[in-house]
């Protein structure tokens, strides 16, 4: 029971990261993440290689 409790803590821990950083993302002034060399509209894509460490 508590490998079931460790893993969805674990994967709340991993959403909210998920949703801190696309929010991060998507904040950037145009100019500053063009700036990055990051596309606005990847956001999603990029906060989830970040978070889970794969591409999808």
């Amino acid at each position: 029971m508590s490998t079931l409790v460790s893993h969805l803590a674990r994967a709340a821990r991993q959403h909210l990261a998920y949703r801190r950083t696309v929010a991060e993302l998507e904040s950037l002034p145009l100019d500053v993440a063009l700036d990055l060399d990051l596309y606005p509209g990847d956001a999603d894509r990029i906060a989830r290689h970040a978070v889970y460490g794969r591409a999808a």
